[in-house]
């Protein structure tokens, strides 16, 4: 299986406001915009102008136009920080969290308990 470069370092992901609202997490910020376009999108009423941006793949025109037609919200993150374990291991924790602003200062003689 081929990954984007940089996987799993980086992903896109969108977030559709609403009562409950939706998640759509992606490789890169093209693969979100056919995510969008298919899950979101095409699932309104029909549109003259949403139809041609679809069949033409500009998915960003196309969500956009969807967004004004339906009044609803479609915060984008092209490109996001993916945590994994491997990036989590308890050596880099204890050093990104000794030289975290909550640790600078902090003289273990002076703590208070």
């Amino acid at each position: 299986m081929s990954m984007a470069a940089g996987w799993p370092g980086r992903v896109a992901v969108a977030v559709l406001r609403g009562e409950v609202p939706e998640v759509f997490v992606a490789g890169d910020v093209e693969a979100l915009g056919r995510v969008l376009a298919v899950k979101v999108v095409a699932r309104s009423a029909p549109d003259h102008e949403i139809q041609e941006a679809l069949l033409e793949e500009r998915w960003g025109d196309a969500v956009a136009l969807w967004m004004q037609r339906s009044g609803e919200v479609i915060d984008a993150y092209p490109d996001e920080e993916l945590w994994t374990q491997e990036e989590l291991d308890s050596d880099r924790i204890a050093f990104e969290l000794r030289m975290a602003p909550v640790f600078q200062g902090d003289d273990d003689d002076d703590r208070d308990g």
